[in-house]
């Protein structure tokens, strides 16, 4: 089974005043996360993932550089390539009023959600991080991921007439069900929607019967093993896994989380140890194993569930 560790990388300036002199601290916080006990950033991140043999997928955000500069990105991506990782593209478009040269006409307050824009104006925005990710030396961008999940049917219809192959912005845990992508349907495997591959993330209903998506924050361990020799089980496809380039800190991004360093580390053990079972791997030279009957979302028992309800209480303690 084909399983993508996916980190979106991203930086956030804790409000939407006095950016340039908050910025180099943001950076250097979203990006290396120094604390007082090491840096766990990207760089530490990629470290574990080649301790174990295994590849990300790093969803760089792009647009932030029209406000603080191409050098920056240039950095991000530095960082990725020369750890041999594989770059894809990624869009939080509450940065596209922020640039100092406009992007688009007439835009002059924040839109949170891309699929607030119209498909033309979506093909300007997407087109406009592909020219910002060529700046930084990478032209073969074949995946795409929406910020916040925030995508719609014009979204695929844009990445169809770039040229984007394959796009990760289907949850079926927020937007995905109102996005217009295949109404009716509950997305969970990799489906041909309008030309274009979606690798929907994986989610799965907890012992409380909620949906969620695997993300290192909001699923422990113990729920990613079970739900990942479940899906091996069952002929499944594809597994995608969430993370962010911050996700290994606390709220404050002054500390490690150590609850989440702990399921990180232990994640990318397992599937080191089980790549016989697990193929951890990205979107360059995939061939797309598609399916026309969608399954209903993985399951995970009640014992698990109050594992990591009792493991998160402690984060929020002790973070």
């Amino acid at each position: 089974m084909d399983v993508f560790l996916t980190v979106d990388v991203e930086i956030w300036c804790r409000g939407w005043t006095d950016l340039d002199s908050k910025f180099p601290d943001a950076f250097r916080r979203y990006i290396y996360g120094p604390t007082d006990r090491g840096d766990f950033g990207l760089p530490y991140q990629m470290r574990v993932l080649d301790e174990h043999g295994l590849k990300g997928v790093f969803f760089i955000e792009p647009l932030f550089s029209l406000r603080f500069g191409q050098t920056a990105l240039d950095e991000i991506v530095g960082l990725v390539r020369e750890g041999g990782h594989e770059v894809q593209l990624h869009l939080h478009t509450e940065w596209a009023d922020e640039a100092h040269h406009p992007v688009l006409p007439g835009l002059t307050t924040k839109r949170q959600h891309l699929r607030y824009f119209s498909r033309d104006d979506q093909v300007t925005l997407i087109e406009k991080g592909l020219e910002l990710m060529q700046r930084a030396g990478i032209s073969d961008i074949n995946a795409f991921r929406a910020g916040s999940f925030a995508f719609n049917r014009d979204t695929l219809l844009a990445l169809a007439q770039i040229g984007i192959p394959f796009d990760s912005s289907y949850n079926a845990a927020m937007f995905g069900p109102d996005s217009g992508v295949m109404p009716g349907l509950c997305l969970v495997e990799p489906m041909d929607c309008d030309d274009v591959h979606e690798y929907p993330m994986t989610v799965y209903r907890d012992g409380t019967a909620t949906l969620r998506h695997a993300q290192l924050t909001a699923c422990s361990f113990a729920e990613m093993q079970g739900l990942l020799w479940q899906a091996l089980e069952q002929g499944r496809r594809s597994f995608v896994i969430l993370s962010h380039g911050f996700e290994l800190l606390n709220l404050q991004k002054d500390r490690p989380d150590p609850v989440v360093v702990d399921r990180f580390n232990r994640l990318c053990a397992f599937l080191g140890r089980n790549r016989d079972s697990f193929q951890v791997r990205g979107f360059k030279g995939l061939v797309p194993k598609l399916v026309s009957d969608q399954p209903g979302p993985l399951q995970s028992p009640m014992y698990r569930t109050a594992t990591r309800v009792l493991s998160q209480a402690y984060r929020r303690r002790f973070g």
